[in-house]
């Protein structure tokens, strides 16, 4: 029975209770009358009108399209952002590099706070991952920074992390005279430091499930601009540090890191050397990051800042090209002076 019809069956009920009885009133109504007039009332040529005219609630359905649509302007700006970087990459540009840097800090920093975290290796591995469908534009950057590693090397560390975007610029604006050189023994032994932090760290969230932990071991809550005072000044000494030791946090603290150090050692496109790299250290005395080391490029430590890169492309001034101008004059000379 439909709420009309039940209201419609109680009204004259209603009406007969509040007529006015004889007794208290001069004139008696007809009280079929009254009966007629509200069956009158609520005749209704089709029960199921509504008579209020009330819209009816329709509940969304939730479609990928919908999803899509939502999440677009995120999954546009990233996409943006990623074309950037590989673009500055693979074109060995410097004046791009920093537009990716500036932008790395501002949109994927301030603006997005969004950077890849030892938060998420332990989702990772627990299997806690955010759901797909509300979090799409933060898969395509977790699989951009994967592929990426795999690929390349530590591309993320060079160029999408915020924080590592910072301390290039800094490094850019400090004085070269601030900067302290670390020996490579030092640079060697210090580098592990971020491994055990990543272990550390790992097993303390398996231990506690204490993640918000991590604002103390990762300056990356800085983007927020929420902190306390302890972890504010901490963050003061840190970068304080960095400009004398450039780029101190990603050489030697940072457990993310150190997880996609492990990671590329898979890369697949690495840097190529030349045989006169065994001698030559031009390379190993510019790398900002101790990643060379004599003939060797330690891929764990390399985050592909172009550097090297660019030197084995230079003919003036990668000792390659002179040996083979060289090579080629003396040649020239000789097929001169037989003729």
């Amino acid at each position: 029975m439909s709420r009309f019809t039940s209201i419609r069956l109680a009204l004259p009920l209603l009406v007969c209770v509040l007529a006015p009885c004889p007794s208290m009133a001069q004139q008696s109504p007809d009280l079929s009358t009254n009966v007629d007039q509200a069956e009158d009332l609520w005749n209704f040529e089709d029960e199921d009108d509504d008579l209020w005219n009330f819209e009816d609630d329709e509940e969304d359905i939730e479609t990928w399209g919908n999803l899509l649509q939502d999440q677009a302007p995120d999954l546009l700006l990233f996409a943006g952002f990623a074309s950037l970087t590989m673009v500055s990459f693979l074109r060995k540009s410097v004046w791009l590099k920093y537009i990716t840097l500036v932008a790395a800090v501002s949109y994927m920093g301030f603006q997005k706070s969004q950077l890849i975290s030892v938060t998420n290796i332990y989702s990772l591995l627990t299997g806690n991952m955010p759901v797909f469908r509300y979090s799409m534009a933060w898969y395509l950057f977790f699989g951009f920074t994967v592929v990426t590693t795999v690929l390349w090397g530590r591309l993320y560390c060079g160029r999408v992390c915020a924080f590592g975007a910072l301390t290039q610029l800094m490094d850019r604006v400090v004085p070269p005279q601030f900067r302290v050189e670390v020996p490579l023994w030092l640079e060697e032994r210090a580098g592990k430091i971020k491994y055990g932090l990543l272990a550390a760290t790992l097993l303390y969230f398996l231990a506690t499930a204490d993640i918000p932990a991590y604002r103390y071991v990762e300056p990356f809550w800085m983007f927020t601009r929420r902190g306390s005072t302890a972890m504010w000044t901490g963050l003061a000494v840190l970068l304080i540090a960095t400009v004398f030791v450039r780029n101190l946090y990603c050489r030697f603290l940072c457990p993310v890191g150190a997880a996609l150090g492990l990671l590329s050692k898979l890369t697949v496109f690495r840097i190529k050397r030349w045989s006169e790299c065994s001698t030559c250290k031009l390379c190993e005395k510019t790398c900002e990051w101790g990643a060379i080391r004599g003939p060797e490029i330690v891929m764990t430590e390399c985050v592909r800042c172009d550097d090297c890169e660019r030197l084995y492309a230079d003919t003036t001034k990668c000792p390659h090209w002179l040996i083979l101008a060289r090579t080629k004059l003396r040649q020239a000379r000789a097929a001169l002076s037989s003729s």
